[in-house]
């Protein structure tokens, strides 16, 4: 095929495909809605067992009633509301970047894709210019023959590099398609998100609202159970049980962790050791095989036809390699922490929030009681931060502490923030020192805005004073 006619319906393909990229926004599914759903049902096995956590708990609960927990649902759904509209905006944030890092993307690719078509554009013409009989004309002009060769070869060099800028052409061209489906998808995030920040805003005055009206409604009720010491221990104890079913299942899970690796570490090696002795004995039977032929040659008889290696076992034959899908994986609970490395942070962890302090570890909370934390007043809505790095294990509305969030550092080390407006994460949630985790308030049926913080060590409550850097 003369080049022209390839190079020109090359281009002429190239032209078309460009023409046909326009954009076309059709309603489709988003890689960010298909991640939602992942998520979501990665979390399901940790409510699962969180849920059933809170129903025993709830069946040793005294029957009567709490006026705090007519506020249960409209603290539970503000904090959601919350939570959610943070999360979107840091979606937005991200996706917003990388939107104009795609869009500049764009531009660079149709402007290297301008460059092409014109160098293409070039070409056609001079090769129209000089017709298709080159090197026809080339053979038969009679010239030197050294001189007609080096001209031949460097017309198949500038072949090879038409062909090329065709190929590169065809390249940003798939290039630009695949960037506008991203740019599309991008868009269409932004979307959703502005969509979803409507409705969370929508959600959360009508939640607000719906609170104050209780609160002023409660407020005797509720300044009359603060004043109740067997509530306050009630409290307490529900906290107690709490924790100390939080640790048990953390235990169990780090011990079924450890069970699954030893259990991959153990057949890791039988079937390295099945694949050292297989080994061994191929080497042994070629060395046995070629002794025959070496007495076969020297006795001058024909060489024994080697003998068929047997098929492998099926025990032998190595099962094909399946892991879980991300919807069957589940995020664990807790993961292992190195041993004593929160420990070792004694006196240089994070403060949880930037307050006064109203009540130290230790001081009396009524006749009977005393506090096995402390208690920080502070304007609501201020960031309350995690103390160490750790996952997060529990995050919900929990009667006598409001939205608490509970946080395990490794060690049997925990950490609790109590009283909050909003929880901002979810259980399975990795957290690093000093990252945001919830804001201050006055839930769970307290008077005063600000946050409750404890620490505790194999489910006993201890000062933090000397381990927190204030």
């Amino acid at each position: 095929m003369p080049f022209t006619k390839f190079a020109g319906s090359a281009l002429l393909g190239a032209l078309l495909a460009v023409a046909l990229l326009e954009p076309a926004f059709a309603q489709r599914q988003t890689e960010r809605s298909r991640q939602k759903v992942t998520a979501e049902k990665q979390r399901t096995g940790i409510q699962q067992k969180l849920e059933a956590i809170k129903r025993d708990i709830a069946r040793t609960e005294d029957a009567r009633a709490d006026a705090a927990d007519e506020l249960a649902a409209s603290e539970a759904a503000i904090s959601d509301a919350n939570r959610a509209l943070r999360d979107l905006a840091e979606e937005q944030d991200a996706t917003s970047t990388r939107l104009n890092e795609l869009s500049k993307q764009g531009e660079g690719l149709q402007q290297t894709i301008v460059n092409q078509k014109k160098q293409l554009s070039q070409l056609l013409r001079e090769h129209y210019v000089a017709g298709n009989e080159d090197r026809i004309k080339l053979l038969l002009s009679g010239d030197n023959p050294n001189r007609i060769n080096r001209d031949l070869q460097m017309m198949a060099y500038v072949s090879q590099a038409q062909a090329k800028l065709l190929d590169s052409l065809r390249a940003n061209l798939a290039e630009v398609e695949a960037n506008r489906d991203k740019v599309e998808n991008a868009q269409l995030e932004l979307q959703e998100i502005a969509s979803e920040q409507q409705e969370q805003k929508a959600t959360l005055e009508k939640e607000k609202a719906k609170r104050a009206g209780l609160l002023q409604n409660l407020s005797t009720k509720l300044a009359d159970q603060r004043k109740q010491a067997d509530r306050l221990q009630r409290d307490e104890q529900r906290m107690t049980e709490l924790v100390d079913r939080l640790s048990r299942l953390i235990r169990e899970q780090a011990e079924a962790e450890r069970r699954r690796q030893a259990a991959l570490a153990a057949a890791k090696a039988k079937a390295e050791a099945e694949a050292k002795a297989r080994a061994l004995a191929r080497v042994k039977a070629a060395a046995e095989r070629a002794e025959r032929e070496r007495i076969a040659r020297q006795s001058g008889k024909p060489a024994p036809k080697p003998e068929p290696e047997p098929p492998p076992r099926v025990a032998e034959q190595k099962p094909p390699e399946t892991r879980p899908s991300e919807v069957e994986r589940e995020v664990p609970l807790a993961p292992p922490a190195p041993a004593g490395a929160f420990a070792a942070l004694k006196g240089r962890l994070t403060a949880p929030i930037s307050g006064n302090i109203r009540a130290r570890f230790g001081a009396r909370r009524t006749e009977s009681l005393t506090w096995k934390g402390m208690f920080f007043t502070a304007p609501e809505g201020a960031e309350v931060r995690a103390v160490g790095p750790g996952r997060v294990v529990h995050a919900e509305w929990m009667r006598g502490w409001g939205n608490m969030i509970i946080i395990d550092h490794g060690g049997e080390y925990l950490s609790t923030y109590g009283f909050t407006s909003a929880v901002l994460k979810r259980p399975g949630d990795m957290v690093r020192a000093g990252e945001v985790i919830a804001s201050a308030g006055n839930t769970g049926g307290i008077e005063e805005s600000g946050l409750y913080f404890e620490l505790r060590h194999r489910g006993k409550a201890f000062d933090p004073s000397g381990w927190i850097k204030f």
